[in-house]
Formats: C-alpha cells, structure tokens, sequence
C-alpha cells in the first residue's frame, strides 16, 4: 500500500476529483474514521449519524466493486484521528494521502497535526477543494480581502465562473471486485430511513427537481406546506453529492444558467452560492467556529436567556402557530423548512431575546442537513450579528408571516393537529377566537406580546 484517500465528509465516489488524483497514483484503500466523542462535542444529531452510517455502507459496497477496500476506524475524537492515521500510514507504508479541505478551525487543526506528524513519517498529504467550487480566499474584493457583503461576492463569484462549463468526473479505471463486510461501527437505528442514501435513486431526485421543480422554485420555496425546494441539503452536508454535480446538471438543461443572474431559473443556484459565501467566511475568520459574534458591536446585547421561554421555543409551545409547527416539524422529522428556519430564529433572538448560540446548537442537535458554516451564517443573520446579516430593525411578525406563506393553515393543522378545526383565517393567532367561541382549547397562550417584544428587542439592539 503506498497511496491512501481519507474520506470526511465527501462521501462519492463520482465527482470527487480528490478520489480520481488518488486512484491515479495507485490508490486500493480508503479511511474512514468513527468519532463519537468528537460528533458529540459538534452537537451533530443523531439523524444526520443514521444518514451518515448507511451512506458509509453503501459506499463501502460500491469502493469494493471497483477494487477500494474502504477501512473504517473508531478514532473518538479528532485528536485520535491523527495517531490513528500515522499508525495506519506506518504499519501499511504509506507514502501519499489525499484529502477534500474541511474549513471548519478543529477541522483545519486536526490536518495541521496530521501534516506535523507526516513529516516525520515520509507522508505526503494532498488536499483538494471538493466541497466547492470557489476555494475559499480565491474570491476577493479590490484590497485582496474577503468580501463582507453578498452581493458583490455574488457578483465576483460569477464573473470568475460565469463562461465555465461544469462537467460530470468519471473516474478513472479501477481494480477487480473485492469482498466489503460491513462493520458494527454502522449499525443503524433507522431514524433516516425516508432518505435514500444510493446513487441512484439520488440521481432521479436531482434530475426530477431541476426538470420539473426548478422552474417554480422562486415561487414555491417559501410555501412550507408544498414540497418546493431540493430537499438536497443533507446530501450536500455530507458531501453524497457534489455542488459541482448539481451545476453540470443545471447547465445541461440551461447552458446559460450563470449568465442569467435576474431569471427565475438562477434562484436555486444563487442558493447554491450563499453557501459558498458561508464557506468562505468561517475559513477566513475561524472565530465563528467558536460561536463568535463575526459583527462585535453586538457584544454588548444583552441576552434574556429565560430558560422557561426557550424550553417553550424548543417544544414548539410559545402559542405562536406557525413558529410551534415549525419547531414540531424539526424535532419530529429532524429537518425544517428554509423559511421557517428565518422565522424562529428571528423569532428566539427578537422576540425572546436569547442568544442564538443556543438556537444554533438546537438545531445542530436535530438537523439533518446540519452543517457549521451554513448554520452559523443562517443564525447571525438572523440575530443581525452575523456578516451581511438582516438590519437589527427587521423583526419577522409571526402572525403575517404564517398569513402569507401559509395562508390556509395547511402546514400549520399538519402538526398541530389541536387546531385542525380553527378557520383559516384565524388560525395564525386563534387565542381571540377561542375566546369569543368559548372553546376550551389544549393550544397553550402566546408567551410574549409581538408588539411588546418588538420593542424590547429594538432597545437591546440600540445598544
């Protein structure tokens, strides 16, 4: 054994062009290390480990079809990574390690000890950028610096990649078929069984959205009770497929895709590029990997932190309809609706007034789709401490945000079955109904006043 590929989260084997570079220079095994203590530590849910363990077996299967033993290694943490893999790397002569970049800082430091350790042994360590399609510190504004506002990233993002024709990597030949057995350390316990893990039922997905779902995502994105995004973002997360894949398959139906900034088609993709915007940040200022604030005046806030009041929000119990239902949906089915996201993040850090690192390791805890840098950004900008994040003045109201994107209260009866037998139009906030009705009602009272926590929250930002 002389060349060795370390998968992380970059669970492919197509479009994975660090896998390719290795198999190239003689590559017949891969690692893959088990890290309990450390996913622990990372708050990752249990939902996204399920998802991770199943991907973890299929892969397995398919690297022995094409010759790849894959070896799976209970490591604990990150520190346990690096002596495992020097042992590995020693005991099997190993010479060459390829590697797809994390960002995140306990990520980036786990490498930097590998490499220290590498040295001493004779290892080569490669590192690609698979998990992008920008590398992080390759888009900057006119100081050379990292963009601080969206738009002009956007911008520059796309006069770099705009006449770029993305393409599907095949992978270069392999070996004979091998025997895979698949480990103990997969066990799973079935919580992410909705979502498929093969290729090719992932494949079908992908297309079946850019064909018949791209078209009116602009327009169907925020309605929480249809399925009108991509439903792709635990894939994404765990590298099963690449944003690479996603963009070949866009331009194959809409060559001028990238060029076409102001059509209904690029909203998905401009999606697509807030998620590189995210990258970017947390490895140019590893602070936020330490749930700092990135904008500092916003030190000086002073949190509520009323565990009552978070206790409420965590349950889906603040007597706001569509916030309950949507905290519902992510601790019942371990993912939330983007919008909804927007509406009870603003919803803890206004209109309670706690601090988002607590919204942020909640949902680290439950998300499928969790994933540092994209969470950490959706959550400052959310308390409008975060890089380009919502002015501190715009407070999401919760009763004209559900009157608008859920207007019939279909979402909203889908998991708070109480009130199924309210009318549409009341509801969005059904305390005065049941009053005037007369109706006893198991639906608990709205925890705070809009307008009174509105104004609590415009004081504290004033600061």
């Amino acid at each position: 054994m002389n060349t060795l590929f370390w998968f992380r989260r970059d669970l492919r084997l197509f479009n994975n062009d660090a896998l390719y570079q290795a198999i190239e220079n003689g590559c017949q095994h891969a690692v893959f290390f088990i890290t309990e203590k450390q996913w622990q530590a990372h708050d990752v849910a249990d939902i996204q480990l399920d998802l991770l363990k199943r991907r973890l077996a299929f892969l397995g299967e398919l690297l022995a079809t094409k010759g790849i033993k894959l070896h799976l290694i209970d490591a604990g943490d990150y520190a346990g990574c690096v002596e495992k893999l020097a042992d590995f790397c020693e005991e099997n002569a190993v010479k060459n390690v390829y590697v797809n970049n994390e960002y995140e800082l306990n990520e980036v430091e786990r490498d930097r000890a590998f490499v220290d350790k590498a040295d001493s042994l004779g290892v080569s360590f490669y590192t690609y950028d698979g998990d992008v399609i920008a590398p992080p510190g390759s888009i900057k504004n006119q100081s050379g610096e990292m963009f601080k506002v969206y738009t002009p990233f956007k911008n520059a993002w796309l006069k770099e990649y705009q006449d770029t024709h993305f393409y599907f990597a095949e992978p270069p030949k392999m070996h004979d078929k091998i025997e895979w057995q698949e480990s103990k350390l997969l066990k799973s316990d079935g919580s992410s069984q909705k979502w498929p893990v093969d290729d090719e039922t992932l494949s079908h997905v992908c297309t079946r959205f850019i064909d018949e779902k791209l078209a009116s995502y602009q327009e169907q994105r925020d309605i929480p009770s249809i399925k009108g995004t991509s439903g792709l973002s635990p894939y994404l997360a765990l590298g099963i497929i690449s944003v690479h894949q996603l963009l070949a398959l866009i331009q194959q139906r809409h060559p001028d895709i990238l060029k076409s900034a102001k059509s209904n088609l690029f909203c998905w993709v401009n999606e697509l590029i807030w998620r590189e915007f995210y990258r970017h940040l947390i490895s140019v200022y590893p602070r936020l990997s330490k749930y700092e604030n990135f904008n500092d005046k916003y030190n000086a806030v002073e949190w509520r932190n009323d565990d009552s009041d978070f206790k409420a929000w965590c349950e889906g119990k603040t007597g706001y309809p569509l916030v309950d239902a949507a905290m519902r949906q992510l601790v019942q089915t371990g993912w939330m609706h983007n919008r909804l996201r927007m509406v009870v993040a603003s919803f803890l850090t206004k209109h309670l007034l706690i601090d988002w690192r607590k919204g942020e390791r909640f949902f680290m805890k439950h998300l499928i789709d969790g994933d540092l840098a994209s969470n950490n950004g959706g959550w400052q900008w959310a308390a409008s401490t975060g890089c380009d994040a919502q002015p501190y003045f715009r407070i999401f109201n919760p009763i004209t945000q559900s009157e608008r994107f859920d207007p019939d209260g279909e979402f909203i009866r889908k998991y708070l079955p109480e009130l199924e037998k309210i009318p549409a139009k009341q509801i969005h906030f059904p305390h005065d109904y049941l009053a005037k009705q007369g109706k006893s009602s198991s639906y608990w009272p709205a925890i705070v006043d809009h307008k009174a926590a509105r104004e609590r929250a415009l004081n504290a930002f004033k600061v």
